[in-house]
């Protein structure tokens, strides 16, 4: 989600370094524990549908699966061996959300490297996680740049719009059913032609237009305004990665 973008893009300024947090948790600090398991629900999410081939909910026996591989991973991390906590915990967590498909003959298809799929836990599994971890830090420090680049190009997007990330924390939609209808309404000008197009040449909303065509007030339209604005650019624009946080949230 968006919103959730928004506020891991600002976590710096908030939050201790990740290192600390995964020192204060392996030195038994629960609600530590509690916090980051929590803020990173969306990339367990993700690295779970990853294999699940589907979109993943908070309800699904897949993400608690992928949760607890969350935690042995923050539990195993060295950051002394130069690999970083997220690449440790994708690596476990498709190991054994493989095996709970597997051992549950939910998914007999799964192809995936064959390095994610053995659940022990002796040095020789370490190692196999580690040497997995290696031979993929160059794809994803590509993948990290352009994450980067893609942002910074929204950001300049917005800017053309008079919006900042600073906005959009203050002003996104506090409930899920408020962000659930502001997505559907953005879905709804990126595929009408006409509304987009006085969007994107008066840089605002159609607002006469738009209402006309949703079944929720003006004044929550007006309210939602840059939120809605925000999303639909997304929907538009070559925006590959910002796009992957709306998935599952665009057809509710």
């Amino acid at each position: 989600m968006l919103n959730l973008l928004l506020l891991l893009l600002t976590r710096k300024k908030k939050l201790k370094s990740l290192e600390q947090q995964v020192l204060e948790i392996q030195n038994g600090d629960e609600r530590a524990l509690e916090e980051l398991l929590q803020s990173y629900h969306p990339f367990i999410k993700k690295t779970v549908s990853s294999v699940c081939k589907r979109y993943i909910y908070e309800s699904d026996d897949e993400f608690s699966v992928g949760l607890i591989a969350f935690h042995e991973a923050i539990l195993k991390y060295q950051p002394e061996k130069g690999s970083s906590l997220l690449s440790l915990a994708e690596v476990i967590i498709k190991r054994k959300v493989i095996d709970y498909l597997r051992k549950n003959n939910k998914d007999n298809n799964i192809s995936i490297d064959s390095s994610y799929a053995t659940e022990q836990d002796d040095d020789s599994s370490t190692n196999l996680i580690e040497n997995s971890i290696s031979l993929e830090n160059y794809e994803k420090e590509k993948e990290r740049k352009a994450r980067q680049e893609e942002i910074l190009q929204y950001q300049q997007l917005l800017a053309t719009y008079d919006l900042t990330f600073e906005d959009l924390i203050e002003q996104s939609p506090k409930h899920e059913d408020a962000r659930v209808n502001a997505i559907n309404i953005a879905k709804l000008i990126a595929e009408d032609d006409g509304l987009l197009s006085i969007l994107e040449t008066k840089k605002r909303l159609p607002m006469k237009q738009l209402v006309e065509k949703v079944h929720v007030s003006r004044k929550t339209v007006e309210r939602n305004r840059k939120y809605i604005i925000a999303v639909t650019l997304i929907l538009t624009k070559d925006f590959y990665y910002l796009r992957d946080y709306l998935k599952g949230r665009i057809d509710t």
